[in-house]
């Protein structure tokens, strides 16, 4: 490899400043986003969930349902109570509903996890509708798409009516191929390795939980 002299160095970054600087001035469009997270390794749940931190930093108000957690109190609801409790006559910056059973291995009732589903997303339209939510998480709905549990046209229908400002972010693996057409970001999280596949290591409190 190269060595650059200082000066050298300086002027390749000034290049990349000029070139990253234009391409942020033809960057002049804002809209509100469908973002997917899928893939079989961890972390979609939780880059999600730092999108709703950031969120609610600006003060946006948000709304999470969780499609397939629900079983268990999942950690993050108590991670986020600051935020849902109403103060001063003003609703709570956000809402957050964990409306699943747990896995389907562990339910093992097919009917009963179709009308959860479909319970979750009637939720979830609730909120897309509403342009008082500047984001929206579906979290597991990819799942519950895999599975059969809801219709991807029916689902596609309702992202379309959501206000022009708002976010929303489908999470889960196995999104469908017409869900990741539709979505203007997609990122697929790549498992390379995992402690309970390669060493027998149980989920964690704070690591999957």
């Amino acid at each position: 490899m190269t060595t650059l002299t200082p000066e050298q160095y300086q002027q390749k970054m000034q290049r990349r400043k000029e070139v990253q600087a234009q391409r942020v001035a033809q960057a002049s469009k804002q809209k509100g986003l469908v973002i997917v997270n899928t893939g079989n390794g961890k972390g979609k749940t939780t880059a999600s969930l730092g999108m709703v931190l950031r969120s609610l930093g600006h003060g946006y108000r948000v709304a999470i349902v969780q499609f397939i957690k629900g079983a268990w109190e999942p950690a993050e609801k108590a991670a986020f109570q600051h935020w849902t409790i109403a103060t001063d006559g003003q609703p709570p910056q956000l809402e957050f509903y964990a409306m699943g059973e747990g896995f389907t291995w562990e339910t093992q009732d097919r009917e009963r996890d179709i009308a959860k589903a479909k319970e979750a997303w009637a939720k979830s339209l609730e909120f897309i509708l509403n342009p008082d939510f500047r984001l929206v998480l579906l979290d597991e709905v990819n799942v519950a798409l895999k599975l059969g549990y809801l219709d991807i046209q029916e689902i596609l229908a309702g992202l379309e009516q959501k206000p022009a400002d708002t976010h929303l972010i489908l999470t889960g693996r196995g999104a469908p191929t017409a869900l990741i057409e539709r979505a203007d970001l997609v990122t697929e999280m790549t498992l390379v390795k995992h402690p309970f596949q390669e060493q027998g290591i149980k989920a964690q409190p704070g690591i999957e939980f």
